[in-house]
């Protein structure tokens, strides 16, 4: 899917609450992610309709061409019925600015949004 640029906007919820899900396990650089998150916005998605978005932060220099790096934190979703349904990852600019949110999914069908914070399994390592 090609990424579809959008005008900035700030983190909705459902990508607030995931990402400070997420981020508030205990890994190296993780205070300094945290403190980013309210300048966090979305500047793209992963392809029309796509929940996987790509993240700037206000304030921070970051590089034009990004070389972003995987987190050493992630989670595994789980449905209502406690079926692996995918995972979450995050990403940042040399592993210091946060760089995008994404949504990995096995399902048949493409979410349409973030999975609510309870059927996150967070996974750090």
């Amino acid at each position: 899917m090609p990424v579809v640029p959008i005008e900035p906007r700030p983190l909705n919820g459902s990508e607030r609450a995931v990402l400070e899900h997420l981020l508030a396990a205990d890994f190296d650089g993780a205070p300094a992610l945290r403190g980013q998150v309210d300048r966090a916005e979305v500047v793209a998605a992963w392809g029309v309709g796509s929940v996987s978005v790509d993240l700037r932060v206000r304030g921070l220099e970051q590089d034009p061409a990004p070389r972003s790096t995987l987190l050493p934190v992630g989670a595994l979703v789980y449905d209502g019925s406690g079926e692996y349904i995918g995972e979450l990852l995050v990403w940042a600019e040399g592993g210091t600015v946060l760089s995008a949110l994404e949504y990995a999914w096995v399902t048949d069908e493409m979410p349409s949004s973030l999975p609510p914070v309870d059927q996150i399994r967070r996974v750090v390592g």
